[in-house]
């Protein structure tokens, strides 16, 4: 946050804090903490904009089915046949087996699907097959998800070796480039198709010249019918239709109350995507939104992020809904305003530096509610749309939600974890004064300026990275928030109070992607997912280029591991160097170099140290991973018309997801 805005806030602290007695945390099970995050507010808004939020939160929540669909094609199968035990089981709900069925239960709600929500894994019951079995044969038939002319034993047959099998669809997302990473990924984006069918189909549909190119890819399900290669496009009468049109009715009642006529013009530019699921319409809706900064309600809701396709093609639907957090913003337009002078001055080669930076708007938002791909765990920070051409010739827009990096720092509060894996008393203090500012400044950064800026050389696609795209585009952003975030531009703008600020968030980074972040992953296990590979990657490679002039020491300390840093200026000029060459990268399409960067520092981890961390860890009693309970909304009417909308705070996890399973429940089985 802003210094010479918010000089008096320190960690823990906001200008709006919720009340004291406000508890975020919820429960723990597995490697995961359920949170609850406050809106504030939210009561000095208007009517229509109530009503706006109350009918944009519908819409997010009314497309949940989709995400477990295209998680893996039986997740929805066992979500529903899970919940019609945990809403019907007559027998022993205290006995050991039916604890573990609830604990594995809400990790399939906060996966929405049986794959770890980061790591990728299937995770597996910790209850016998047999006990399931008699779960099953108990429940009444006509409750069970059965195919037409299905039996329960034939049921049983298909879903038990998905649930119980290690060997059976291992894995979500495959990004072993020595595979076929499609028939080795579990997601539901493609069916009877091979990764060089895929990409050939693909490729086809691309014109090099093109300097407007459609995403192609990006809301369809590919399949083999009769031989021939079809897409199964996301549209109201397509594929995921019914949930489409649920998102639609509630779109359609946004926009009667939206906030002026260009927030009602790109609602109804969404509504059009949706409809006929023109990729072209996407676009016309994605320039339309990047043009709206009046508004002070926004929202996302659509298919937009491709992490989870091992192509990086196929986007998962996601939604969420926020309002302008007006104080927190005034250091988001800072930095909006400085966007030109930090592109001129990164330490990359000019070639790919954006000549003239059009259209950057970032903002601090608070979220209301969160869905799809974004819920129960979500994104701190968000940059949209993801098109290049878009963000060279329109830009892009960038949030930072603050409400929940709050939450998730007010339930970190005397954890313990940041004594166990600080050297010294130095870093913790720092840390302490300095982290929460510095995190979110990392975010708005990241998101604002690291996404949206340099250029691609004419004729690069933007898929050229293939399955590295996303840990690289990742890493490009961090770089380039790392770099600036100790500049003296930050001091001059009132942006950090000294440059010993960014101190704390460069020994946090590189602690986290050296060491700390390894509690998140199992013994013998590589780093699978975008984001962790990026932080090891930078972590990594800064560590092994700076060990000439010891700029990151490895410490041990009565038998523990730590990483200090020596020099937090030349680690600066590491990643200076480091963003040069991944924007090269970028740039220049160098799938080669690519590959060999994110094989080389962020895939593999020293076995020991993982051991060690893990242990240190375990002795906590923490869980690695968050998500959240969303806030809920009471619309209260007087002959027809609402009059008042007011928001509530669900405290228990199991409730809710059985409540949206019962509300928000439009897709068929198996899709």
């Amino acid at each position: 946050m802003i210094f010479s805005i918010l000089s008096s806030c320190k960690q823990g602290e906001k200008s709006s804090a919720p009340a004291e007695d406000f508890k975020f945390f919820s429960e723990q099970f597995a490697d995961l903490k359920i949170l609850r995050y406050q809106v504030p507010d939210f009561d000095s808004l208007d009517l229509n904009q109530k009503k706006l939020l109350f009918y944009l939160s519908k819409a997010a929540i009314a497309g949940r089915d989709i995400i477990y669909s295209q998680n893996g094609e039986y997740n929805l199968a066992i979500r529903r046949t899970l919940e019609n035990i945990v809403e019907n089981y007559k027998g022993d709900r205290n006995s050991k087996d039916f604890q573990d069925f609830m604990v594995y239960t809400k990790r399939v709600w906060f996966s929405n699907g049986i794959y770890h929500h980061y790591g990728s894994e299937k995770f597996l019951p910790a209850f016998p097959k047999e006990y399931f079995t008699e779960l099953v044969k108990a429940a009444e038939l006509s409750k069970l998800p059965l195919r037409e002319g299905q039996n329960v034993d034939a049921f049983l047959a298909e879903l038990l070796p998905v649930m119980f099998d290690p060997t059976v669809l291992p894995k979500k997302v495959s990004q072993d480039p020595s595979s076929d990473m499609i028939k080795a990924s579990a997601v539901n984006f493609y069916k009877d198709v091979t990764e060089a069918e895929a990409v050939k189909f693909y490729e086809a549909m691309k014109n090099p010249k093109d300097e407007q190119p459609l995403s192609y890819g990006l809301n369809s399900k590919l399949v083999k019918q009769n031989g021939k290669l079809v897409e199964l496009v996301y549209k109201t009468d397509g594929l995921y239709g019914p949930a489409i049109k649920e998102i639609v009715k509630w779109l359609e009642k946004a926009q009667t109350v939206a906030e002026n006529d260009l927030q009602k013009d790109y609602i109804a530019k969404l509504i059009s995507y949706y409809n006929t699921g023109d990729l072209k319409t996407w676009d016309d809706y994605n320039i339309a939104w990047l043009k709206d900064t009046l508004s002070r309600v926004d929202f996302v809701n659509g298919f937009i992020e491709n992490y989870e396709d091992p192509l990086s093609i196929k986007a998962t639907w996601e939604a969420i809904v926020n309002f302008k957090d007006l104080k927190a913003t005034k250091r988001t337009e800072i930095i909006s305003e400085n966007a030109q002078w930090f592109e001129d001055h990164s330490p990359i080669d000019p070639r790919f530096r954006k000549e003239k930076v059009k259209g950057v708007t970032a903002k601090v938002i608070t979220a209301v509610q969160l869905g799809g791909d974004n819920a129960p765990a979500t994104a701190i920070g968000v940059n949209l749309p993801n098109a290049d051409w878009i963000r060279k010739e329109h830009g892009s827009k960038s949030v930072t939600l603050e409400n929940i990096t709050y939450a998730y720092d007010q339930a970190a509060q005397g954890n313990g974890f940041l004594e166990e894996f600080s050297l010294d008393q130095s870093e913790i203090d720092l840390i302490e004064k300095y982290g929460f500012m510095t995190d979110n400044l990392h975010t708005d950064l990241h998101e604002c300026l690291g996404h949206g800026s340099g250029q691609l050389l004419p004729g690069v696609s933007s898929e050229a990275l293939k399955n590295y795209q996303s840990t690289l585009e990742e890493a490009r952003a961090d770089l380039f928030a790392l770099y600036y975030l100790a500049d003296p531009k930050m001091v001059e703008l009132g942006l950090i109070p000294t440059v010993e600020a960014a101190h704390a968030e460069y020994l946090k980074y590189i602690r986290n992607g050296l060491m700390t972040q390894l509690t998140r992953i199992e013994l013998g296990k590589n780093i699978e997912e975008a984001h962790m590979r990026n932080r090891q990657l930078i972590a990594k490679w800064c560590y092994e280029k700076g060990q000439k002039d010891n700029v990151i020491e490895k410490v041990t300390k009565d038998g523990k591991t730590y990483f200090r840093i020596n020099d937090y200026d030349k680690l600066r000029m590491l990643f200076g160097e480091l963003l040069k060459e991944v924007q090269r990268l970028k740039s220049e399409g160098d799938y080669a170099a690519g590959k060999a960067l994110v094989e080389n520092y962020a895939v593999k981890v020293d076995p020991e140290l993982h051991k060690e961390v893990k242990e240190r860890f375990a002795k906590l009693n923490l869980a690695p991973y968050s998500g959240f309970i969303n806030p809920e909304f009471v619309a209260e009417e007087k002959d027809g018309e609402i009059t008042n909308v007011k928001i509530t705070y669900p405290n228990d996890f199991t409730e809710q997801m059985m409540k949206y399973s019962k509300e928000f429940s439009f897709l068929p089985t198996y899709n």
